[in-house]
């Protein structure tokens, strides 16, 4: 028997999108012939099973276009892209919740799926009667659940809440219960979304150990999406790629994740302005061009081991004055990370300086320049708040502990030593 688990062929996902007319003002027989069309438009579609929109202009929206790929038993694969790529259309149609429009899926085994929250839970039902419930979805018999019910429970840690309706709980709660149900009712398949995220930092830790764990000892499938690079290439050996709504990567996940981080990343924005005369500056220096680069050419992705450059170019329109080119880096907080200058005494002319930040100091997530030209060493003549941006990945992988981003404004990489204490030489 074949050890494929999961086979799309060709699978497209087609949605009517219902737009209304911008026209200010509509004479009352363009109000009934509009309704008209619009039952007529709802009878058509209704007899060819297909969507209900509503508005006068229908336009055609494919989130899924022509996949097609196979997953083996066992695997863990990780499903990566932007917003908007067709990733959560793709879980919902494996996870039966909505039919595809063309093509086909074949699926051997049960599926546990963990999408949005509020999926699969009834919230007037009891978190115990959930789990019941669930499992009985999932086939298990009463006896199957009850052996498992103290396990799912004690990983959720809601034993308070256990006979509250779920309705009442908090996200947090709601998202802990329903991961501890579909990853501990034995399904063949486990489906899990970036939901992950809406628990705590412990707890996505702990979500993420137990998917390896169901995987690599226990030998079913996963099938796993998240914007969380680190833990993609930690869990996974395989990756797919999807951008508006096709399959453009399926591959080891090194090679995907790297592809999808230089598609997606802004790697650097360049500013960049042609003419000395409007260019921002003063009347003694203007900036031509600014940007943030690897530096090394051939790196086309910003880590946090990469050494970066912020190269600018300038015109030095006239001298008579100490000019400091001065560079605040500021992260996603709104913290300014460090602060950078350099002089530029120097004759009339073109010229371009180049400041350069370490690898293995700045954490991931991303950030900006804000650009000051300071005269004298004191007076600021000149300042651009968001001259240049740029995004900074982690991409190293673990093997255990904890997968997410580390806390801190940087994360350098400073230099341990250890030694043994001796009688001799006490610690």
């Amino acid at each position: 028997m074949s050890d494929t688990i999961i086979t799309v062929e060709n699978l497209s996902k087609r949605y009517l999108l219902g737009h209304q007319a911008t026209d200010r003002y509509s004479s009352l027989r363009d109000v009934i012939t509009g309704e008209v069309r619009s039952f007529a438009r709802r009878a058509i579609n209704m007899a060819r099973g297909q969507e209900l929109v509503q508005g006068n202009e229908i336009e055609e929206f494919w989130a899924l276009k022509n996949l097609s790929f196979d997953v083996k038993q066992g695997e863990v694969v990780g499903i990566v892209g932007r917003n908007g790529a067709g990733k959560s259309t793709l879980l919902k149609i494996l996870s039966r919740i909505t039919a595809p429009t063309e093509g086909r899926v074949t699926i051997r085994g049960r599926v546990a799926s963990l999408l949005e929250v509020g999926t699969g839970f009834h919230s007037e039902l009891t978190g115990r009667e959930n789990v019941y419930l669930n499992g009985a979805i999932l086939g298990m018999t009463r006896a199957e659940i009850r052996r498992k019910f103290d396990e799912i429970v004690a990983f959720a840690e809601i034993e308070k809440f256990l006979d509250t309706p779920v309705k009442r709980y908090s996200s947090g709660m709601y998202v802990r219960l329903a991961f501890a149900v579909a990853a501990h009712l034995e399904p063949e398949i486990l489906i899990v979304d970036e939901v992950l995220a809406v628990g705590d930092a412990d707890f996505q830790k702990k979500c993420l150990g137990k998917m390896d764990e169901v995987s690599r000892r226990q030998g079913r499938t996963v099938l796993f999406v998240t914007h969380n690079m680190v833990a993609v290439q930690s869990l996974c050996r395989r990756a797919l790629m999807l951008s508006k709504g096709t399959l453009v990567a399926d591959g080891p996940v090194t090679t995907v994740v790297t592809r999808y981080l230089e598609t997606a990343q802004s790697s650097a924005l360049v500013s960049f302005w042609s003419d000395k005369n409007t260019a921002p500056g003063t009347s003694r220096l203007r900036i031509k061009r600014v940007q943030v680069s690897a530096a090394d050419p051939s790196d086309n992705l910003i880590t946090m081991q990469t050494t970066l450059h912020i190269k600018t170019d300038y015109w030095v329109i006239n001298t008579g004055a100490n000019l400091h080119l001065t560079y605040h880096l500021i992260n996603e907080n709104e913290i300014i990370v460090l602060t950078t200058w350099g002089s530029t005494e120097l004759n009339p002319g073109g010229y371009r300086s180049i400041c350069e930040i370490p690898g293995n100091l700045l954490n991931s997530g991303t950030y900006h320049l804000k650009l000051l030209i300071v005269e004298n060493g004191s007076t600021v003549v000149y300042e651009h708040s968001l001259i240049s941006s740029f995004t900074v990945e982690d991409v190293a992988e673990r093997k255990a502990g904890w997968l997410g981003r580390e806390p801190g404004v940087v994360q350098p990489r400073l230099l341990w030593t250890s030694e043994r204490c001796f009688h001799d030489r006490p610690c």
